[in-house]
C-alpha cells in the first residue's frame, strides 16, 4: 500500500509531487535516507543504548548492595555497643560484689584488724575501678578499630575502588571523631 501511495505521489500533476519538486525533494534520496536512519537507529539501540542501560542496572544493583551492607554494619555496631554495655554492667556488678564482700569481711574482724581490712577493701575497690576503666578503654579502642574497619570496607564496596592507606586512615579517623562526639 505504501508503494501505491508513493507511485501516486510521484505521478506528474500531483500537488504533492509539485510541492516536493519546488522544495527540491528527490524521492530516491528521501527513501534511502529514511532506510539509513532506521539502520543507524537500530545500530545505536543495539550497540550504544543497550550497554549503557546494562551498566546503569549494574550500578543500581551495586548501590542497593552498598545500602544493604551499610544497614548490616549499623546492626553490627548496635550489637557491639550492646555487648560493650553488658560487659560494663558485669564489671560494675563484680566491683559492687567485691566491695560488699570486703565490707562483710571488715565487720567480722576485730578492732585491731579493722584498719587492715579497710585498707584491703580500698585497694580492692581501686583495682576493680582500674580494671573497669582499663576494660572500658580497651573496649572503646576495639570498638573504634572495628568501626573504622567496617567504614573502610563499606566505602570500598560502595565506591567500587581500592582505597589507599591514606584514604583508609582518613576514613578511620573521621569515624572515630564521629563516635567520640
Amino acid at each position: 500500500m505504501n508503494s501505491t501511495l508513493l507511485l501516486a505521489a510521484a505521478a506528474p500533476g500531483n500537488p504533492v509531487t509539485e510541492i516536493a519538486t519546488q522544495f527540491g525533494v528527490t524521492w530516491q534520496l528521501l527513501i534511502s535516507q529514511t532506510v539509513l536512519f532506521v539502520i543507524v537507529a537500530l545500530a545505536l539501540k543495539k550497540f550504544a543504548y543497550a550497554p549503557i542501560l546494562k551498566m546503569l542496572d549494574e550500578r543500581k544493583n551495586r548501590i542497593a548492595e552498598g545500602i544493604s551492607n551499610a544497614d548490616q554494619i549499623k546492626k553490627e555496631l548496635a550489637s557491639a555497643q550492646a555487648k560493650a554495655q553488658e560487659i560494663l554492667n558485669q564489671a560494675n556488678a563484680q566491683g559492687a560484689k567485691m566491695i560488699e564482700e570486703a565490707r562483710a569481711a571488715a565487720a567480722q574482724v576485730q578492732e585491731r584488724e579493722t584498719q587492715k581490712a579497710i585498707a584491703a577493701a580500698t585497694d580492692i575497690v581501686n583495682k576493680a575501678r582500674q580494671a573497669t576503666e582499663a576494660e572500658h578503654a580497651r573496649m572503646l579502642t576495639e570498638l573504634r578499630r572495628e568501626v573504622g574497619r567496617l567504614v573502610v570496607t563499606t566505602t570500598a564496596k560502595v565506591t567500587g575502588k581500592v582505597l589507599t592507606p591514606d584514604d583508609q586512615n582518613r576514613l578511620t579517623e573521621e569515624a572515630n571523631r564521629q563516635l567520640a562526639a
